[in-house]
């Protein structure tokens, strides 16, 4: 097989330049002294099919946004990451390129939210679910909501934010233990394992050409930087909608040690490759693009978790 016979999935299905520009400036510059000029964002951006109204329409959101910053009055505008920015892409990348990589250690212990909201509060229903959801909290029962763990600040926030002003609203958080947690009437059966394994099961298969091709060293760095960028936007949607639950409440066999390999391979053998195609389509418009773009890739090492970053080149300058 020979790197034109490698078929690699899109990067951009489904995700917007808004994305997919994040993504890039979350793996690949670690740093907000990196002065980066607006063509080689538009340049990078080229390599998705992204035009050049939808880059500068996408640096124009992450400047809305706080994620980027424009340096001086200049003109062509020159931007940077924010040092907020680079503290966030951090954690993210921590917490995508570590998640499966160990069982999290298992207390029994759930956070436990429950509320009571008047038949007139649809509305607010409605946002208490969506911030229950994007806090991982899945519904036991109608209005009673679950995460495994013990860490219950985040629900009591969202709760008392939503509900502090609607008359008549009324909820709790508590710290339970199930009797059951494997039955069909304990916490287990609130999530949909069985679609979750499917997905797992579908980025294997979807990504194992790839994954073979890489590992072989039959990608070539255009196809690299495409197919890497694939292949974390799609393993990063696990990392946020897997609970994590302990492992004797999964079924056998649970799929995603292989899918987090998979992602493993991609990511690692194609991250100097990816490096080193995104300095060069910048580098006519950034000169100094060698000394700033970087990739972080994440360690094989159980005792060592946290990514390391792929720095070449001179490092860039601390924050």
């Amino acid at each position: 097989m020979n790197a034109d016979d490698v078929r690699v999935p899109r990067a951009q299905s489904g995700s917007s330049p808004q994305h997919l520009l994040t993504t890039l400036l979350g793996e690949y510059l670690d740093s907000s002294a990196a002065d980066l000029p607006s063509a080689a964002v538009i340049a990078m951006l080229r390599e998705f099919g992204v035009s050049e109204a939808s880059a500068r329409a996408a640096l124009s959101r992450l400047v809305k946004r706080g994620l980027i910053a424009t340096r001086g009055n200049r003109r062509p505008p020159v931007y940077h990451l924010t040092p907020q920015a680079i503290a966030k892409h951090r954690s993210r990348m921590q917490h995508f390129l570590n998640f499966g990589s160990r069982p999290a250690p298992w207390t029994g212990e759930w956070v436990l939210a429950s509320f009571s909201i008047p038949s007139s509060g649809q509305a607010s229903r409605h946002a208490v679910r969506r911030s229950l959801s994007a806090l991982r909290f899945v519904g036991l029962y109608d209005s009673v909501w679950i995460r495994p763990g013990s860490d219950a600040a985040p629900v009591r926030e969202a709760l008392r934010e939503v509900l502090h002003q609607v008359q008549g609203a009324r909820w709790s958080v508590l710290h339970v233990r199930f009797d059951e947690e494997a039955g069909p009437h304990g916490p287990a059966s609130a999530y949909d394992l069985a679609a979750l394994a499917a997905a797992y099961s579908s980025f294997i298969q979807q990504y194992a050409e790839l994954r073979a091709a890489a590992r072989n060293g039959e990608v070539d760095a255009a196809r690299a930087l495409v197919a890497r960028t694939s292949a974390m936007d799609s393993w990063r949607k696990f990392a946020d909608i897997d609970p994590d639950l302990p492992p004797h409440l999964l079924p056998a066999p649970w799929p995603r040690q292989e899918a987090r390999e998979t992602f493993l391979d991609i990511h690692s053998a194609l991250g100097s490759l990816a490096q080193a195609r995104l300095v060069e389509v910048t580098t006519p418009h950034w000169p100094e693009a060698a000394s700033w773009i970087t990739h972080f890739q994440a360690s094989r090492n159980p005792s060592r978790p946290e990514p390391t970053r792929g720095d070449q080149g001179t490092p860039p300058l601390p924050d």
